[in-house]
């Protein structure tokens, strides 16, 4: 009997694919824009690298007239109250809120990771131990306890990280761990350990494999959470020392303006919120370039 060729059946003005290698218009437009929205990642992550460069001015001096507008005595952005150029601010703040967002995210990857695939990987007493570690510390409300932290350790910029990287790192052991043990009950890992792998070489060549899709969509997901933490606890003063740049603490800062310099407190708010959206959109592209449906 004959095999029937590919063929795409008209609907409207594109069609739908049946057989290997043919995408529908609709499936391509999809796939372009997830391409562009996962790009995004990267043209942040470039201007933030270059912010220093870019920047027009030193962020951290006067240099002009206190409280400037928008577009006047040549400020992008307006100057705030004692001369400093907001643009420049921004871009910087910028620079040290979205690698402060990657760091956590990368030290919540490496520890919950390992974590989440230990217990994934043995079962038994380990798997319950570990995941009673991460319950209780994903019981505890993630925004005190890193405020606790500072507190205890005292306030900068590095120990904010410190704090929200140890309430981080639960939500990926989890997202491991799960998927992790879905992983342990396919066939071709009962292969290999029928064919005598042991524990580490099954874990690391089976599992882990297999469980790094979850971990990237998660991870790129999870910078604009980020984002909106840091500068939320810089907001309450926990972050960078000034006179420093950072989007929360200048926006902070400069909530005495709001009724008349609106610019002072505001653009640094607009800066948080673009970053997160831009990330969460790219987050979302990276989620549909990895589904395989």
């Amino acid at each position: 009997m004959a095999v029937a060729e590919p063929v795409a059946v008209a609907q409207g003005r594109g069609f739908v694919a049946r057989g290997r290698g043919v995408l529908a218009p609709s499936r391509i437009r999809t796939r372009a824009l997830s391409v562009g929205a996962a790009s995004l990642f990267g043209v942040v992550t470039i201007v933030a690298a270059l912010g220093h460069i870019i920047a027009p001015h030193d962020p951290t001096m006067p240099v002009g007239i206190p409280l400037s507008e928008p577009g006047a005595n040549g400020y992008l952005l307006g100057s705030d109250a004692i001369g400093r150029d907001i643009f420049s601010r921004l871009l910087f703040g910028i620079q040290a809120s979205w690698f402060a967002a990657l760091v956590v995210i990368a030290i919540g990857v490496a520890v919950g990771g390992v974590i989440g695939l230990v217990a994934g990987a043995t079962s038994g007493w380990v798997d319950n131990l570990l995941m009673r570690i991460t319950d209780f510390f994903l019981a505890l409300p993630a925004p005190v306890l890193a405020i606790a932290v500072v507190a205890a350790v005292g306030h900068g910029f590095v120990h904010t990280l410190i704090a929200v990287s140890i309430v981080w790192w639960p939500f990926y052991a989890r997202i491991v761990r799960g998927e992790i043990t879905k992983l342990a009950a396919r066939h071709h890992v009962e292969a290999a350990r029928l064919a005598g792998a042991g524990r580490v070489r099954v874990a690391l060549r089976h599992l882990l494999p297999g469980a790094i899709p979850a971990i990237i969509v998660t991870a790129s997901l999870d910078v604009g959470n980020l984002i909106l933490t840091l500068a939320g606890l810089s907001f309450l003063g926990l972050g960078q020392t000034q006179p420093a740049p950072e989007l929360g603490a200048d926006s902070a800062n400069g909530l005495q303006y709001l009724l008349q310099q609106w610019w002072v407190p505001v653009m640094p708010g607009i800066a948080v919120v673009v970053l997160a959206l831009i990330a969460n959109t790219a987050g979302d592209g990276v989620r549909h370039l990895l589904d395989r449906d």
